[in-house]
C-alpha cells in the first residue's frame, strides 16, 4: 500500500489515503459478493421465511450478509491498519463502528430499495450507487467519531 502513496501524497494524509484504499478494497469485495449472492446464489427470487411469514427479496438477503462480512473485514482493516494511532480502546471503537456500519447499512439499504423499486434500475448498480453515496457519509463518521 505504501508503494503508491508517493502518487497521491499531493492530495491525502497518510490516513486518509490508507482509509481510501482499504475501505475501496472492502467496498469492491461487497460488490463482487453481492453480485455472487444475488444473482447466482438467490437468483433474484423473493424467498419465504417459513417461521416468521414473510418474504425477502434476494437483495435484501444478499445485502445483509455482504454486510455482515464487510463489517468484520471492515474493523478490522480501520483499526489495524488505518487508525493505528488512535489510543480509544478497542471495545469502544467496535462500539462506535458497530454504530456507524449500522446507519450506513440503514442508508445503504434504504436507497438499495429506492433505486430498484421507485426507479427501476438493476439491482447490481443500485448496490454500486448505493454504497457510493453512503462512503461519504461512513467516513465522516468514522473519522470524526469512531476512530477520532
Amino acid at each position: 500500500m505504501d508503494i503508491f502513496y508517493p502518487l497521491f501524497k499531493r492530495f491525502f494524509d497518510p490516513t486518509t489515503y490508507y482509509y481510501a484504499v482499504c475501505g475501496v478494497s472492502n467496498m469492491v469485495l461487497s460488490w463482487i459478493l453481492f453480485f455472487v449472492f444475488n444473482n447466482l446464489i438467490f437468483q433474484k427470487k423473493i424467498w419465504n421465511l417459513p417461521f416468521y411469514k414473510m418474504q425477502l427479496s434476494s437483495y435484501t438477503i444478499s445485502a445483509t450478509i455482504c454486510f455482515v462480512i464487510s463489517f468484520i473485514i471492515g474493523f478490522s482493516l480501520l483499526k489495524f491498519v488505518v487508525f493505528t494511532a488512535s489510543e480509544i480502546k478497542g471495545k469502544t471503537q467496535l462500539f462506535r463502528y458497530s454504530q456507524s456500519a449500522l446507519i450506513s447499512f440503514v442508508c445503504s439499504w434504504s436507497l438499495l430499495k429506492l433505486f430498484i423499486v421507485y426507479f427501476g434500475f438493476y439491482q447490481t448498480i443500485s448496490n454500486i450507487l448505493a454504497s457510493i453515496i453512503v462512503v461519504v457519509i461512513s467516513y465522516l463518521i468514522q473519522r470524526n467519531y469512531t476512530f477520532k
